[in-house]
């Protein structure tokens, strides 16, 4: 009957049929540029308040980089745990239980991004005197960190709505949001910083603001649709079972992400033994990191979506494909990166510093790190693949075993031993082939176990 308005079945892509390789390239290309437009506006944080205000607001606000990463790193696990179950749903077209995961998924991860941000201000110092933080520093770190939580449950909101987008192919939107509040905070870190003379509580207020926007405007986005992805606030509540299910997937992924961070809380213990010199060198050459990292990220994203529409759909080969597809695109983009970055080092550190000493310092890094990217590849796409077919807390004990006990034996045996930079950088490459065997080996054995069924 015309006139009569229905419901699309439809939340966008289609990842049961078609060209793998087309279609994760299409899928991972707007999540990527996002991953790094939100590394690009983190660091004008930092360039702001150290170009236009002083040398203490500047290390007040890098010395809670690493807690930022532990806090944010747990909210964008619970994402993960909502994309890879709105993911499976979709592809096995089970509407009905989809509407539950996401009315839950709404509300979990905003009593989470509440919970987190409570967590962050109330042991703010407690945090940071563990983290040994200056003394002429703590204050302002304090203050920026604090501000800088009130922003939590909106980034808990911006991970749920990016996941079930995302999960239904939709990345170009989520993007065009994320730039949208970035230019937001670029503009306001100025305005509050050079008009208002305000420092680290300046970019924490830029910082928060453009998180609530980025949130309402994927809000609006989801609240408007006209489709199963559709979320109705009328409706939420708490379906037992989908908050079952996305705490499993949820939590250990969050837990994760969490672990990488404390495990980098002793190399860089190892990286202060040196002199002010090699630390600025490492510094500067560890802002290519996360640029690399949230490029082969896409791609992980991808493989976790992919198989979880897929298994929905009861396509165990499909599945497969898409696994392998990750690992070719990841372990390529880093491997191109990393040249880059190797060939032009130079060049690029010197966009940080103008001191040849530090340039040098910074290279005897990124000799090691560039043609070390690349093998964590096999490692990440693993565990996103566990987690795309509904297995969480095995990948996450392995890592915890791999890349976090192991380093801190490493820095605590190897690295003492020898007290070089390559003999602790190369902690990297060696934790990531440790742990990627494992992985791949758990992925193995559990795919071949797995009982798919299908559409119904």
């Amino acid at each position: 009957m015309s006139g009569i308005k229905t419901e699309n079945t439809s939340c966008g892509m289609d990842m049961t049929s078609g060209s793998l390789w087309k279609k994760i390239v299409l899928f991972s290309i707007p999540l990527m540029m996002s991953q790094v437009l939100e590394v690009l506006f983190n660091m004008s944080d930092v360039a702001v308040v150290g170009k236009f205000a002083s040398y203490e607001a500047l290390g007040a606000v890098g010395s809670t980089t690493i807690l930022v990463t532990l806090f944010t790193g747990f909210l964008i696990g619970m994402g993960c745990g909502v994309n890879v179950i709105v993911a499976r749903q979709l592809g096995a077209r089970q509407h009905k239980d989809l509407k539950d995961t996401i009315q839950t998924a709404f509300i979990l991860c905003l009593i989470v991004g509440i919970i987190v941000s409570i967590i962050c201000i109330s042991c703010a110092h407690l945090l940071l005197n563990l983290l040994n933080t200056k003394e002429e520093l703590i204050d302002g770190a304090m203050l920026y960190f604090r501000i800088y939580a009130l922003g939590m449950p909106a980034m808990a909101v911006y991970n749920f709505g990016n996941a079930v987008m995302s999960a239904g192919g939709d990345t170009k939107r989520p993007l065009l949001y994320l730039f949208i509040a970035g230019i937001v905070n670029v503009c306001l870190n100025l305005i509050f910083v050079i008009g208002f003379r305000l420092a680290e509580q300046g970019v924490a207020m830029a910082s928060i603001i453009s998180q609530y926007i980025s949130a309402t405007l994927i809000m609006t986005n989801l609240l408007r649709r006209n489709d199963v992805c559709k979320l109705r606030l009328s409706q939420v509540r708490i379906n037992k079972n989908a908050a079952k299910a996305i705490l499993m997937l949820g939590i250990p992924a969050g837990i994760q992400n969490a672990i990488f961070a404390i495990a980098n809380l002793f190399i860089q213990k190892g990286v202060n033994s040196f002199d002010s010199v090699m630390v600025s060198g490492n510094s500067a050459a560890a802002n290519f990191d996360a640029l690399i990292y949230n490029v082969m990220s896409a791609f992980y994203t991808a493989c976790s979506s992919f198989m979880g529409q897929n298994m929905g759909a009861g396509n165990k080969k499909r599945m497969l494909h898409s696994y392998f597809i990750s690992i070719v695109y990841s372990f390529c983009a880093a491997g191109i990166l990393g040249t880059v970055l190797f060939v032009f080092g130079r060049q690029l550190l010197s966009l940080f510093t103008s001191e040849p000493a530090v340039i040098d310092a910074g290279m005897a890094r990124i000799k090691i790190m560039a043609f070390s990217y690349a093998v964590s590849a096999f490692m990440d796409a693993s565990i996103a693949a566990s987690r795309g077919i509904g297995k969480s807390v095995g990948p996450t004990i392995i890592v915890i075993s791999g890349s976090c006990v192991f380093r801190v034996a490493w820095v605590y045996t190897i690295f003492a031993y020898f007290h070089s930079i390559p003999s602790l950088y190369l902690v990297y490459v060696f934790s990531w082939t440790i742990t990627a065997i494992a992985e791949i080996a758990y992925f193995a054995y559990s795919f071949k176990h797995l009982n798919v069924r299908g559409r119904y």
